[in-house]
């Protein structure tokens, strides 16, 4: 189709009629002047004479045959002509099933889309551009659909004709499994089917078996049957399980829920397990206080039910039992019963449980030093048991035994210490009855590196000084004690720490304390010395500048004096800086406390800071300056303009500044200018304080309308002030109301002036109609006095009264002109006539 024709809009019912014409051939070269002759604005020349919207010949109609297959509850659609080919201009679809008469689906023309009544039954029907589309497609859909339409082609109508057999296709519906028995004997024959309620054939299928305990789903080879039945000939336990089959044909697959087969067998022959394993000739041990598990395994489906019998009585009834803390007296035989009692069968087993009395735990071994610290006392202990535990010691070679031999439930062996190398091992080995590898513990004799550690420690409230000395490790361990540098003793001997506590006092101050250590294998000993002090201190700098407004540190740091000494700063007034002060924040560590003064404040906050220490034997203090400085003062400034706004709430201020120096802002300041009598002036508030230091005006409001203020301007440095300004009030708005007034004037004046002459116009022109107010207005002479002639047609109304004639109607002539007004009405009075007379005139209205 040529750029620039569209195919014309064909509307009403009537094209129903055209359609038997249309297949017929029938071809009219005049049609009458209807929507199908309708010729578009602009068209290409075509073949022959021939004018756009004619219908070619029915020798040159299209047709064609084709075959759509679509899945019930779908969606397939159905096009009317090539799929390159433009959409149909009219196009017209009907559909004949498997029986019956053809019937009418859809008619469309252009936007315009007739769906006939009924075809629900083939789905959701709609036509878009001469496709039908069929959605949630119906099993009755299947059958043959034809499509006559009016296709545009070189500015003429082709017919075309379209058949389309739709193959409608059912998916397969979800299959299930119907087993022949439930539950089948093992040996039996047992048979399964696959059923599905629809869907298009050919169909195949295919099964699945999982067993009963999970595990991934596989084929069930070897088995009979590859089609819709499964046959299990014979039946055996590994059959049992979930089956599920899968059914498949062209348009999906469905798998059936798992049914599950039980075969039934058993029981077996049960197999006894006894926990811990301990198994010896004829049956098996455990020893007392054991909880010892007896568990019976007999295969069966259903599972067995198992019955334990001890040396003939029945003990307990479950797979498992379980004996807790076995005693002697439960030594014996014990039977597992196995019943299946689906099929009524039985099988049993029987072991010999023996029980030993070990003694409890396990042996344990100890290293002592002996008074003198030079030999070593090695005791090995393991109490209880029948028959007793037989113990012995062995030194680093096994064969070497103790001094002595061997004993029970008790050992001891004492070695020299001199005679002993450092890291020497020795063993205490122990038999029983009841334990056929034996136990053992042992001990290795050894001395600690380095040497001891002394630290003291003050108590709360510095009462009492603790003296602690320590060096732990070591087999036995290092014996401590404290002297002083004479030698006399102080406290008792202690393994491994030892502690002296003094009552704390200025005396201890410089003293020395020592703390002796020995052990058997060390042939000399060895000590560590403590000196008590008083703390010390030292600052970073004794003398801190800052400029007012910044953050200023004071460090102070501790040297010796330990003690669980405190510190702490004070400020110039002997005031003690604890944390959670605005002003001041304090960092603290174990030897420094620092203290930072913050938003530092001239003078306030300058003068001279001590940092003190003190500990249980001592105290110490170091004063540190903190010198505050000023920013210097800022040029000053002066206001060069200050006026109210129309309102009276709000001020214009203008200002300049004089001479040099830094700012970082201005302040403007207000209060009431006038006050009463015998009162002193209120203080200066802040009208606006964050003005940028580029500003030179400022707009201010919130003010009352009935008080006078004044205002003056501060410079500011960061925190330094420049002098204030002068101070002044505000000035009074100009008046802005003259061009409004005069305006208003000169509108009333023309206003008044054209209303009086248009009023005077009248009553000149209505004398007859109008006679009292144009006497009033006319005749300002004496009674007697003639009226004076303002005008032409005044003169002449005069003259025809003078005649006698009264005046026609509409024989008044149009008034004069502006000029002839602005000139006096009547002439002004001779200053020799007869003073004018007082009249009073009185009117009476009749009905």
């Amino acid at each position: 189709m040529e750029r620039g024709w569209a195919p014309p809009r064909w509307r009403g019912p009537w094209i129903l009629c055209l359609l038997p014409a249309l297949a017929g051939g029938e071809h009219r070269p005049d049609p009458p002047k209807t929507p199908l002759s309708v010729e578009p604005a602009e068209t290409r020349p075509t073949r022959g004479t021939s004018r756009p919207g004619q219908l070619l010949a029915a020798s040159e109609a299209a047709y064609e045959e084709r075959t759509v297959t679509g899945v019930r509850g779908r969606v397939v659609e159905l096009s009317c002509g090539p799929a390159a080919s433009a959409p149909p201009a009219v196009v017209f679809w009907s559909f004949t099933g498997a029986s019956g008469p053809p019937r009418a689906v859809a008619v469309g023309s252009g936007q315009e889309v007739v769906v006939a009544p009924g075809t629900g039954t083939l789905g959701r029907v709609t036509l878009r551009n001469g496709t039908l589309e069929l959605r949630e497609l119906r099993a009755a859909a299947q059958g043959r659909f034809l499509c006559q339409g009016l296709f545009p082609e070189w500015g003429q109508l082709r017919v075309g004709y379209a058949a389309v057999l739709l193959r409608v296709l059912v998916p397969v519906s979800k299959p299930f499994v119907r087993p022949t028995a439930a539950a089948a004997a093992e040996g039996t024959a047992v048979a399964l089917t696959c059923a599905v309620r629809e869907g298009t054939e050919p169909l195949s299928f295919s099964w699945q078996h999982r067993e009963p305990r999970g595990g991934p789903s596989a084929s069930p080879a070897g088995l009979g049957g590859s089609g819709a039945e499964l046959h299990l000939t014979p039946a055996n336990r590994s059959h049992a399980g979930w089956y599920a089959c899968t059914v498949r044909n062209a348009v999906n697959n469905h798998t059936s829920e798992p049914v599950y087969l039980d075969i039934v067998y058993g029981p077996d022959e049960p197999a006894i397990s006894v926990e811990p394993f301990s198994p010896e000739q004829g049956g098996f041990s455990a020893g007392e206080r054991e909880d010892v598990v007896l568990s019976c395994l007999a295969p069966s489906n259903p599972p067995s039910r198992y019955i334990w019998l001890h040396n003939g009585s029945q003990v307990h009834t479950g797979q498992t039992y379980v004996i807790a803390a076995i005693a002697r007296a439960q030594a014996g035989t014990y039977t597992c019963l196995a019943e299946n009692t689906h099929l009524q069968t039985r099988t049993q087993a029987t072991i010999v449980l023996t029980v030993y009395y070990p003694p409890a735990g396990t042996p344990s071994c100890s290293a002592l030093a002996t008074s003198d610290q030079r030999d070593v006392a090695l005791r090995c202990r393991w109490l209880g048991g029948f028959p007793p535990a037989r113990l012995r010691w062995v030194g680093p070679q096994e064969e070497d035994e103790g001094v002595m031999g061997m004993s029970f439930s008790m050992a001891t062996s004492i070695q020299s210490g001199a005679a002993t190398r450092n890291s020497s091992s020795f063993s205490c080995l122990a038999s029983h009855p009841a334990l056929p590898q034996g136990a053992a513990c042992g001990t290795t004799l050894w001395v600690p590196a380095g040497g001891p550690s002394c630290a003291a420690a003050a108590t709360k409230g510095d009462e009492f000084v603790m003296l602690r000395c320590q060096w732990e490790g070591g087999t036995p361990p290092v014996t401590l004690h404290w002297r002083d540098p004479g030698g006399r003793a102080l406290g008792d001997p202690a393994p491994s720490t030892t502690v002296l506590v003094l009552s704390a006092d200025g005396s201890l101050g410089g003293r020395d304390f020592i703390c002796a250590a020995a052990h058997p294998l060390r042939a000399t000993g060895t000590e560590c010395r403590l000196r008590l002090e008083a703390p010390r201190l030292e600052a970073e700098r004794r003398e801190v500048a800052v400029l007012e407004g910044g953050e200023a540190r004071l460090a102070c740091r501790r040297r010796g004096g330990g003690l669980g000494a405190t510190m702490a700063w004070y400020d110039p007034e002997e005031r003690e800086v604890t944390p959670g002060l605005a002003k001041y924040h304090l960092e603290r560590g174990e030897e420094w406390v620092n203290l930072t003064v913050q938003d530092v404040e001239w003078p306030a906050d300058g003068g001279i800071y001590r940092c003190a220490a003190a500990n249980a034997v001592g105290t110490a203090s170091l004063p540190v300056r903190l010198r505050v400085d000023r920013y210097p003062a800022p040029p000053n400034v002066t206001i060069s303009k200050l006026r109210y706004l129309r309102a009276r709430t709000e001020v214009r201020l203008e200002w300049r500044t004089q001479g040099t120096g830094n700012l970082t802002g201005f302040v403007v300041q207000r209060r009431q200018a006038r006050r009463p009598r015998r009162r002193v002036p209120g203080p200066w508030e802040t009208a606006a304080g964050d003005i940028e230091p580029h500003s030179r005006n400022r707009r201010l409001g919130g003010l009352d309308p009935a008080v006078v203020y004044a205002f003056r301007i501060l410079a500011v440095n960061h925190r330094t002030a420049g002098h204030p300004s002068e101070v002044q009030t505000p000035a009074e708005p100009p008046f802005e109301a003259y061009p409004a007034v005069t305006g208003a004037a000169v509108a009333g004046m023309l206003v008044a002036t054209a209303t009086s002459f248009l009023a005077v116009r009248c009553i000149a022109r209505h004398r007859d109609t109008l006679p009292r107010l144009h006497d009033l207005l006319f005749h300002t002479a004496s009674p007697g006095a003639q009226e004076p002639v303002g005008a032409p047609e005044d003169a002449e109304t005069a003259a025809s009264r003078e005649d006698g004639a009264a005046p026609a109607p509409g024989d008044l002539s149009a008034p004069g002109t502006a000029a002839d007004l602005a000139e006096p009405l009547s002439a002004p009075p001779d200053p020799t006539d007869d003073p004018p007379v007082n009249v009073t005139i009185t009117e009476t209205a009749t009905p």
